[in-house]
């Protein structure tokens, strides 16, 4: 048996770590779960670590692996930093933690990462799979050469650049990425006698290599004999030390991080590696069983982000594609039937191929024909409900196609559980459930029809939307709820007066209560630790994400811990400010003058005032533009304000707010700088939140989600609104104390966080009794009570 010591990363761990390394451990023995609320500080990665890794090396348990699920780049970081931490302090005779950081093809395809050979992040699925397909093709059994003579072909036109002068300097022409250069050209290869004889013949070499790598097929060797190195020993791998390994050897990155996936101690990941469907049917499934230890990471969002993974939909696109796509099968029969040449130039105009391929399935041509029916007139329906819908809310919306935003349609009333609209209009139509069900087949056989009749493995349209339209018919109508969403976008290709120009219309099937999905996956693992920093109440937690479930029939224990701050309680000033409720009836549009927004305004400038940095957090992205702009008439300090933006735009506005003398940060609750960034150091003096950023409650996806909370847990406003809200807010204040030396001071600024009421949140908030009570008035004097112990004590520094 291990010695968890032995494990642990630092010379001595705290006591709450003791604790919960031991409760997780002892927990994780008998097949239970420890559920973990600990504050910044806690040390949680690394509790969940030693104990995961502890119950690993332990030869009398059956655990092979840990399994880190995160929601937040950052902590994915976190997690690869404390495994080396762990190898780099473990006993001399021990051999290193192996560990494994997941991430997408996009990520470590050495062609895209470079840009190289015509890829990108739009078509490097598609391009990867075709150049996979032909590079087994040409090596197969019925193939033309081995995978040993593809890479070396590679290998060869690289020399015979560098030999005639083309490598090296700003001119060279080898891939290199990770810093690492590979022993091919940038540009793909090509199969053929005689030079090159067309892009048919292009094929991936580090892909070949890897084939060339793997063992014979009847030998006992497994995909893990291709790795290039000694993985047992080589520690933390990340993605750019999986690249930079994998590209100097001509392998494949994505296929070495496949054959390393089911025998390293630690696999690093996010939410999809556990809980999409679709990684899990392809990549990951593996890794989803008994001898798995899961470690979920930020579980305060497990519960949102799964029922987005558990939820399905197919957009007007798909559904347009999807019918093209059956219509070129069917075209090569229909002609034939009448008579006819088939078009020229079609790859897919051979009656006999789709004959055969149609006998060798369960789908007829009549089916084909009448899904093809089917899907036409679905798109037919949805652009009628659409067009009725911008008529009725935007009147003239033709004229200027760019003031329309996202939107949604309900298909019934989502407070009254019912059958969809679009259903009763299907069966209005003479479509019977066959249709729904049937549509799924269809494009099954579809793809491969086309896939066979081109040679060039794509993804296909019709798939997807028949997988989604079987679902639409399968799912119930109380936990799932159908709606048509838009979403803004942009084809100059439609007509100028079309909405098709300004939308993409998604049929949307939302899954509104995600706990059994999550218990079910939950129950596969053999146990293990779910853990934030804001995970109260836990009896709520743990209803909504299954747990509860999974104790009571299962018999599975469920153990809770709670660590609060341990850091010194004078460095921080915690402050529950009963100002107006920063509700929309008090407050208005954020271009009313009133007293509440007065409020609110001077409020925050008092606290913008303070020395340092300040991190301003508003229900939305349009109060902060509000706050931000209130805030340029009473601060002398910059005002940077956070926008809706890419991940580009967000570091870059990090950067700048980091550098040089104190700012104010302003964003809304629902982006990303207000949960798992770490504004440690002198990167923040205080943090405040403005009202209690509950999501948009005339949602109708929202009402519905509600309504399924009422039916599931008796209180939906409060399981599916407030305490998700009140989470937020904990986040964001929470990026304020991250380490014994930081000082710095939280505010929650609405009378729900300081008073007792009907619509009250104090009973969500931490019951350590941090939080004081202050009127407006008072808030100033604590201030700057606080201001000149910052102003007076120079060993301490301002902090996040």
């Amino acid at each position: 048996m291990t010695d968890w010591r032995s494990i642990f990363g630092h010379p001595q761990p705290y006591d709450p770590q003791v604790d919960g390394i031991e409760t997780a451990i002892e927990t994780a023995r008998d097949g239970g779960y420890t559920v973990i609320e600990g504050a910044c500080g806690t040390g949680k990665t690394m509790i969940a670590l030693t104990a995961g890794i502890d119950l690993v090396r332990d030869p009398d348990t059956d655990y092979e692996r840990v399994l880190v699920l995160t929601s937040v780049k950052q902590q994915l970081r976190q997690f690869e930093e404390d495994l080396e931490t762990i190898n780099a302090n473990l006993p001399d005779d021990w051999n290193p933690v192996s560990g494994l950081t997941l991430v997408g093809k996009a990520d470590v395809c050495p062609y895209n990462r470079e840009r190289a050979a015509g890829f990108d992040d739009g078509n490097v699925y598609d391009r990867c799979e075709t150049l996979r397909d032909r590079t087994r093709d040409l090596t197969g059994e019925a193939g033309e050469t081995t995978a040993q003579n593809l890479a070396a072909r590679a290998r060869s036109q690289q020399i015979g650049l560098a030999d005639s002068g083309n490598q090296g300097g700003g001119n060279a022409t080898y891939l290199e990425s990770a810093g690492e250069p590979s022993p091919y050209p940038r540009d793909l290869p090509e199969y053929g006698e005689g030079g090159p004889v067309g892009a048919e013949t292009e094929y991936c070499p580090f892909y070949a290599q890897y084939l060339e790598d793997l063992p014979e097929e009847d030998s006992d060797g497994d995909a893990s004999e291709a790795v290039p190195y000694d993985f047992t020993e080589a520690g933390m791998i990340t993605p750019d030390d999986l690249v930079a390994r994998s590209v100097a050897h001509g392998t494949c990155p994505h296929s070495v991080m496949g054959a390393v996936l089911g025998h390293a101690e630690v696999v690093v990941g996010n939410y999809y590696h556990a809980f999409d469907p679709r990684t899990t049917g392809t990549f990951t499934g593996a890794l989803l069983d008994d001898s798995t230890f899961v470690v979920c990471d930020e579980a305060h969002m497990l519960e949102p982000r799964v029922r987005d993974l558990v939820s399905e939909g197919v957009g007007d696109r798909t559904l347009r594609d999807a019918a093209t796509e059956i219509s070129r099968v069917l075209q090569p029969i229909k002609f034939e039937r009448e008579g006819r040449q088939a078009q020229g130039g079609s790859k897919t105009a051979d009656a006999d191929l789709v004959r055969a391929e149609l006998n060798d399935s369960d789908v007829t041509y009549e089916e084909l024909n009448r899904t093809l029916e089917f899907v036409e007139d679905l798109r037919i329906e949805l652009d009628r409900r659409v067009t009725a819908h911008l008529d009725r809310k935007h009147r003239g919306w033709q004229s200027d196609l760019t003031d329309l935003s996202d939107d949604e349609i309900p298909l019934r009333d989502p407070s009254q559980p019912a059958e969809d609209e679009l259903t009763e209009w299907a069966r209005s139509e003479g479509y019977s459930d066959a249709e729904w069900v049937r549509a799924e087949s269809v494009g099954a056989v579809v793809a491969r029809i086309l896939n066979e009749a081109e040679d060039e493995d794509r993804t296909r349209a019709a798939p997807a939307a028949g997988r989604v339209l079987g679902e639409w018919y399968r799912c119930d109508h109380t936990e799932y709820f159908r709606e048509i969403e838009l979403e803004r976008t942009w084809d100059d290709t439609e007509p100028g007066d079309s909405w098709r120009r300004a939308y993409n219309a998604r049929l949307a099937l939302h899954n509104c209560v995600p706990s059994d999905a999550i218990g079910e996956r939950l129950a596969s693992f053999g146990g293990g630790v779910l853990m934030s920093a804001t995970l109260e109440p836990m009896d709520a937690f743990t209803e909504v994400t299954g747990l509860e479930y999974l104790a009571r029939e299962d018999d599975r224990p469920v153990v809770e811990r709670r660590y609060g701050l341990h850091f010194p309680a004078e460095n921080r000033e915690s402050f529950a400010v009963a100002a107006p409720k920063f509700t929309y009836d008090n407050r208005g549009q954020p271009g009313d003058e009133n007293r509440t927004r007065t409020h609110y305004a001077n409020a925050v400038a008092k606290i913008g005032r303070l020395p340092g940095n300040v991190l301003v957090g508003m229900p939305s992205y349009s109060e902060a533009k509000w706050i931000a702009g209130a805030l340029e008439d009473h601060l002398s300090k910059p005002i940077l304000l956070d926008a809706s933006s890419d991940d580009e735009a967000t570091e870059s506005l990090k950067s700048e707010f980091f550098a040089g003398e104190g700012k104010v940060l302003v964003t809304s609750l629902r982006g990303t700088l207000t949960e798992g960034v770490d504004y440690s150091g002198d990167r923040l003096s205080a943090a405040v939140v403005c009202g209690v950023p509950l999501v948009n409650t005339a949602s109708p996806r929202t009402k519905a989600v509600r309504r399924a909370y009422d039916d599931e847990f008796g209180d939906g406003f409060t399981y599916a609104l407030t305490i998700p809200a009140v989470r937020k807010a904990r986040q964001a204040i929470g990026r304020v104390i991250r380490s014994p030396e930081d000082v710095g001071v939280r505010v929650l600024l609405d009378e729900r966080y300081a008073r007792e009421s009907w619509d009250s949140v104090r009973p969500y908030l931490p019951d350590d009794g941090e939080f004081q009570t202050v009127s407006p008035d008072m808030l100033e004097m604590g201030l700057d009570r606080f201001r000149s112990t910052l102003e007076s004590d120079q060993s301490r520094s301002p902090s996040s």
